[in-house]
């Protein structure tokens, strides 16, 4: 009983709550369910969340609208002054493509602070995206990407390297957003 009360919350998080056209309620309720929460996040309208005890936010990160953060197959870490942009998937959990099972693996994934992440990117299972990384939109990121690269493409490829001095802090609370 106590886990479809648990699938039923999260039901009721991912498809109603999120869309609540304000902000401090959303970020209320996304304390309550995340492991960790830093100061000042940004949490959009529709952002989703797959075993929210799992995933880690630090300070000033924004999670734009639609964005997926799936703790499922290990933890999700994100650290502070991250910006991810709409529409992006984290995934922590995929299945075996030589299985014969089909069965899911599941790795840890991490984004270090003042990472860049665009719109549409995905991040699959065991990734880490070093500090100041810049992920292109509509990237596929497979492998590690060090800090200040900057990748795009499928599967995502160094195209470039960051100068920032990173010296920022992103604070983002579009009203009805």
């Amino acid at each position: 009983m106590r886990d479809r009360l648990a699938i039923f919350w999260l039901y009721l998080f991912n498809r109603w709550l999120t869309f609540i056209p304000f902000h401090a309620p959303r970020l209320w309720l996304l304390r309550l369910m995340l492991g960790k929460t830093g100061t000042a996040p940004s949490i959009l309208m529709g952002v989703e969340v797959r075993a929210p005890h799992n995933i880690e936010l630090g300070d000033y990160v924004v999670l734009n609208r639609g964005v997926l953060l799936d703790g499922r197959g290990g933890r999700l870490s994100i650290g502070n002054n991250v910006d991810i942009a709409q529409e992006t998937a984290i995934w922590t959990l995929e299945h075996d493509v030589q299985a014969d099972d089909h069965r899911a693996v599941g790795a840890p994934v991490t984004i270090d602070d003042y990472a860049w992440i665009g719109h549409r990117a995905i991040i699959l299972p065991g990734v880490r995206i070093g500090r100041g990384a810049v992920v292109a939109a509509g990237a596929v990121v497979t492998q590690d990407v060090a800090p200040m690269a900057i990748v795009g493409g499928v599967p995502a490829k160094v195209i470039g390297q960051r100068r920032s001095k990173l010296q920022y802090t992103k604070f983002h609370r579009p009203w009805f957003q």
